[in-house]
């Protein structure tokens, strides 16, 4: 009825000593003291423990490999694949190359008369912007200003005039959300577009306890400065 590694002997039974499995052998402190520091060149006296714990490695792998293959699987990072519906303007306020800076200036004049949403991304501003901007047009020293509707790209100053002369403008950006009237005269941010940012107060330093000095600050641009809250909510 009961497995024969489980009957007690007389004599065992007479002394008092415990009944243990001939093929199991507890672990000993050695054992207990590599499996905590986890290395997998320390060897192990209990044959059944090395087994559970070269079960347990195994699994930690795939579930490594498999946190790896569901990281590779998403979604780009893009802003322009998040913002599939809207309008996306990229341009310079710096008045370093002057007709840079006044094609600039008239396609933002076109769309404010439009009374149209835009997402005005400012180079001069942050930088990451135009890494951006390289990416969604696949070179290193785009022109500016480019405008974007939906992902796709408008081009640039010529274009948008061209288009609005036309009236093709207007009716690409018809079902746009409409500019609020007080959006040109933010009150948070004076029309520039960015505040500094409250987590740093502006210093892109952030004190840290884990490393007892200063890290830089991850919430804003290496001005730092973020986006101006209500600006930014206005045109999503």
């Amino acid at each position: 009825m009961w497995p024969p590694w489980v009957k007690a002997t007389p004599s065992s039974t007479a002394t008092g000593a415990t009944c243990r499995s001939p093929t199991f052998s507890s672990p000993t402190l050695k054992d207990i003291q590599a499996l905590l520091r986890d290395d997998p060149h320390q060897p192990l006296a209990c044959p059944a423990l090395r087994r559970v714990i070269h079960r347990a490695r195994l699994a930690s792998s795939a579930l490594r490999a498999l946190r790896s293959a569901f990281a590779s699987a998403a979604p780009s990072s893009d802003p322009l694949d998040r913002r599939r519906h809207g309008l996306v303007l990229y341009f310079t306020s710096l008045r370093i190359v002057r007709r840079t800076f006044e094609d600039c200036r008239v396609v933002r004049s076109i769309l404010r008369g439009l009374r149209v949403a835009v997402d005005e991304r400012d180079l001069s501003m942050d930088s990451r912007f135009l890494a951006e901007l390289q990416v969604a047009l696949g070179c290193r020293q785009p022109t500016l200003p480019k405008l974007f509707l939906a992902g796709r790209c408008l081009g640039g100053a010529d274009e948008i005039r061209l288009l609005h002369e036309s009236g093709e403008l207007k009716a690409l950006v018809d079902g746009i959300a409409s500019l609020p009237p007080s959006a040109s005269d933010c009150e948070a941010c004076s029309g520039v577009r960015f505040v500094l940012c409250a987590a740093c107060s502006g210093s892109h330093k952030r004190y840290s306890d884990k490393t007892g000095g200063f890290r830089t600050c991850g919430e804003c641009n290496e001005n730092g400065l973020v986006r101006c809250p209500d600006c930014f909510a206005a045109a999503l």
